[in-house]
């Protein structure tokens, strides 16, 4: 019996693999898209991807940005998230289903993640108790932050 933990593969290995797996050639503009998604901590719209792209001298067309997107969320490697306001943000899909949801703020569209174990066991009661098989879910609050609370104070 060894003493070692097997170690997980990290989300940009996954991907990685199964991309290959399924016969697509790795692509210079595909990996700066995986290797910057596998470096955030929230969700972030294909803009602001292509901005942080060109701000590290990668140069990825906004166009090959949203297509690797889009194939990524239908390998269900990414996840797209519906934030309102016609704003689709995008995020890795970890393979062990470990994830986070959304408060969304309606005024300056700030986004901030949050985890909460009492809302997963509830959405999982909800899922017995229909007798529905749940795949996936992301919650997503709108409201407003404390910031723009605070200004409209003012």
């Amino acid at each position: 019996m060894s003493g070692t933990a097997t170690r997980r593969p990290s989300w940009r290995e996954h991907t990685i693999a199964t991309l290959a797996a399924l016969g697509y050639r790795r692509g210079g503009a595909r990996n700066a898209v995986v290797e910057l998604l596998d470096r955030q901590d929230c969700a972030l719209t294909a803009q602001e991807i292509d901005d942080r792209l060109r701000a590290q001298g990668r140069s990825v067309g906004r166009a090959s940005v949203y297509r690797i997107l889009e194939m990524l969320n239908e390998l269900r490697l990414v996840q797209r998230i519906d934030v309102g306001q016609g704003v689709a943000r995008y995020e890795r899909h970890q393979p062990d289903g470990d994830h986070h949801h959304h408060l969304v703020c309606d005024s300056c569209g700030q986004i901030a993640p949050f985890s909460d174990p009492t809302l997963e066991q509830a959405i999982e009661r909800v899922s017995r108790s229909l007798s529905f098989d749940v795949d996936d879910h992301d919650v997503v609050l709108h409201g407003s932050c404390i910031d723009c609370r605070t200004d409209d104070e003012a």
